[in-house]
């Protein structure tokens, strides 16, 4: 069976990376292209690169575009895609790669994006640890997904394991993350110029502000049950002159009377057997060099007997796990498709 896909935003960075992924995918036709202030151009003038799609042209984003499709994919600004949502109770698939439908709490939702609240879905994080197994169960035969938050997700994947074997303490995490700039959209700021980011390392969002961390503590309190109120964690990003990636280390104390090879088995066990995450052999770390391009999340990981704490490092690109391959291998697996079509572990180098 062939689908029928449109993808909105789809001038923009994640709407770019979503067609650039299912363009490879032979049970999907990209039917629909759309747009807001671009609508009415041809889509190869804003993805030159997407050169097999040069016969699409943007059409205006509103629910009688989008129906009538089996997939949409919405790749719009924080905020927007809760207004088109309940207009396309007709899709069958409806995948989100804005936060609208992320969060569980409003009152989170209300502390650091503001607006409507809208109804959680699904979260496309399948190798996500939960309390019942893993987040791929839950997306199975879903017809209403959020994709995640690429350093929310990056962050989650990182920890997900020890919190969920009760081998670290999550009360106390530390996150620091070097992001590429594609993470903050297509849409022009001058903090990210390329003369405002080139030959420097900028921090923002520090102190507590930064939007996935509501994002991180409900996935990580998901993993055995623990209250979000209980996950604790500073998280600050600098964004770094690479166009794609994030490297995030993340620490946190170990757990009384664990041993280093209960910590290694638990990020093991929960990996071993996944395609897209890997843990990297003892005394290895991941370079964001190493996944552009790729499906992949890879990390190391580190015992600091004398800090008391395990150390993750983990790097992904984030247009690609961190959102638009997140959201194709969710949709691949809601629809009962192989989960790695169109997807790729190999990166692209140099």
């Amino acid at each position: 069976m062939t689908y029928s896909v449109a993808v909105s935003g789809a001038s923009g960075y994640a709407g770019g990376e979503i067609l650039r992924l299912l363009a490879a995918h032979p049970d999907i036709e990209i039917r629909t292209v759309t747009a807001h202030s671009n609508a009415g151009q041809p889509l190869i003038d804003h993805q030159p690169h997407l050169r097999s799609l040069a016969h699409l042209t943007l059409q205006d984003t509103t629910p009688e575009i989008l129906s009538g499709h089996d997939v949409v994919f919405l790749a719009l600004p924080h905020g927007q895609s809760g207004q088109y949502t309940d207009a396309l109770g007709d899709v069958p698939l409806i995948i989100d790669a804005g936060a609208d439908h992320r969060l569980t709490s409003q009152d989170a939702w209300d502390a650091f994006y503001g607006g409507a609240f809208n109804e959680p879905w699904a979260y496309g994080v399948p190798e996500l640890r939960t309390a019942a197994g893993k987040q791929r169960e839950n997306l199975r035969g879903a017809r209403r997904i959020a994709a995640p938050g690429c350093n929310a997700s990056t962050v989650s994947l990182s920890l997900a394991p020890g919190v969920a074997a009760g081998v670290i303490d999550p009360s106390d995490i530390v996150s620091v993350l070097a992001v590429g700039p594609s993470g903050a959209g297509k849409s022009l700021k001058t903090n990210l110029l390329g003369s405002e980011i080139l030959g420097t390392a900028n921090p923002y969002a520090v102190g507590g502000t930064h939007r996935h961390i509501p994002e991180i503590r409900q996935a990580l309190a998901a993993t055995s049950s623990i209250a979000p109120d209980d996950i604790r964690i500073s998280f600050t990003p600098v964004i770094v002159p690479m166009a794609r990636g994030i490297l995030a280390t993340s620490t946190a104390p170990i757990a009384a009377g664990t041993t280093d090879a209960q910590i290694r088995d638990a990020w093991q066990s929960s990996y071993g057997d996944e395609t897209f995450v890997q843990l990297l052999p003892e005394g290895r770390f991941p370079r964001t060099a190493d996944v552009l391009g790729a499906n992949t999340a890879l990390m190391g990981l580190a015992i600091d007997r004398a800090a008391n704490r395990v150390t993750v490092v983990t790097a992904v690109d984030n247009l690609v796990k961190g959102t638009a391959g997140a959201a194709v291998q969710s949709m691949n697996i809601a629809l009962g498709l192989p989960e790695g079509r169109a997807l790729t572990v190999n990166g692209v180098a140099p």
